[in-house]
């Protein structure tokens, strides 16, 4: 077993292949509920669109919850280690700065699965934005307000 925290480890080894479709999950610092400020969660939106607008990755599926992130994507003209760097650092950027905060906003690392394409994807982005409801944030999926599908009906 190695000696690096958790969050290293995930890093190790980790192999990204364009045009495969990825889970990723990323959280705050200390799990810090940051994003029950539903302007600051917007600001992590923001860089989910824009990542998209960028062709890094296509969007199918995403939820942002007050202290991390689910993230369905296609992965296209950028590495996994790229992309997550370039939202984290962006997001980061924008949350710290709307909010007069400083410091880390996010952990170190993130967790990836790659899936198979014949894996039951409009199965799993509503797994995704069902996250509030598992919760108990929310009583109806459309009552949160930072989640998105291409796949899934409110």
């Amino acid at each position: 077993m190695s000696d690096l925290p958790a969050s290293h480890r995930l890093r190790i080894d980790r192999y990204g292949e364009l045009n495969r479709i990825y889970l990723l999950t990323t959280n705050t610092a200390d799990r810090e509920p940051v994003f029950e400020s539903f302007a600051l969660g917007r600001l992590v939106v923001d860089q989910l669109r824009y990542a998209q607008d960028q062709r890094w990755a296509k969007s199918l599926a995403w939820v942002v919850m007050p202290d991390h992130f689910h993230w369905l994507i296609e992965l296209q003209e950028s590495s996994l280690n790229e992309l997550m760097q370039k939202t984290k650092s962006l997001s980061a950027r924008a949350v710290n700065l709307s909010a007069g905060r400083s410091g880390s906003l996010w952990q170190q690392g993130y967790h990836d699965r790659a899936l198979r394409r014949d894996e039951d994807l409009v199965k799993l982005a509503r797994y995704v934005v069902a996250n509030p409801l598992r919760a108990g944030l929310v009583k109806r999926l459309g009552d949160y307000p930072l989640w998105d599908a291409i796949l899934v009906d409110p």
